[in-house]
């Protein structure tokens, strides 16, 4: 089973509310090294972590990240982010392919720029946080960049795990972080998203669902779409 200790572990977003405890987390849980990733790296007053500067969008930033951190041992594309405005039908064309940058193509590269380092390792991870809204699709542009993302690694788990790579996909609805301070309503503790993540990965689970609400939206994608939006009419015949 994939453990944390021992790991060398790469964090995207490290900065915000849910990479920051991962960082400390994963710490926690024996790991030697974690690479803090982020536009901006900040200073984290303790030698075992390494900040990383890591702009997702920029295959080049990706390439340099992947040449620096030949050690890895655990990828975690946390980083992420929501416009605003999430319609796809009046968010400016820009918007819509810059978020889709942040929440597709980055986990993608990087797990693309990251394999052949995965690959080395005996035992080796990718932990990719989707969202409940990746098979709910009320959030536009949102919805589908992390649909996008939630297919990718699906897609990517069976490529790799011939080679040992052991790929999760995290389910979780809001989350106590400013990315949600404008959403009602009950909202994760961070730090126990990271602990339910971690107990996954260590389990040797594939597919994380945080959250009662991502469980019971995954329940309901098997009956007539109508069941899962009521605000659609139904067919008559």
């Amino acid at each position: 089973m994939p453990t944390l200790n021992g790991a060398v572990v790469l964090v995207t977003g490290a900065n915000g509310g849910i990479g920051t405890h991962f960082v400390h987390e994963a710490l926690a849980r024996g790991a030697v090294k974690v690479y803090a990733s982020a536009r901006n790296p900040r200073d984290w007053d303790d030698d075992r972590v390494v900040p990383l500067a890591l702009d997702v969008t920029d295959s080049a930033s990706i390439e340099a990240a992947a040449e620096t951190a030949r050690d890895v041992t655990m990828l975690i594309n946390n980083a992420g982010a929501s416009p605003a405005s999430v319609s796809l039908l009046t968010l400016a064309e820009e918007e819509i392919r810059a978020n889709m940058e942040i929440n597709f193509f980055g986990p993608l590269l990087l797990a693309r720029a990251f394999a052949p380092v995965l690959t080395a390792s005996d035992e080796s991870v990718i932990i990719d946080i989707h969202s409940l809204l990746s098979w709910y699709a009320v959030a536009g542009v949102y919805s589908v960049s992390k649909a996008a993302l939630w297919s990718a690694t699906n897609a990517l788990r069976l490529e790799l795990a011939p080679d040992g790579v052991h790929v999760v996909g995290v389910h979780v609805g809001y989350v106590d972080t400013p990315m949600a301070a404008h959403a009602a309503g009950a909202k994760l503790d961070p730090a126990e998203l990271v602990r339910m993540v971690f107990d996954g990965v260590e389990a040797g689970e594939y597919e994380i669902l945080a959250d009662e609400g991502s469980v019971q939206v995954k329940a309901g994608l098997s009956a007539p779409i109508e069941a899962l939006y009521p605000q659609l009419k139904p067919v008559t015949g």
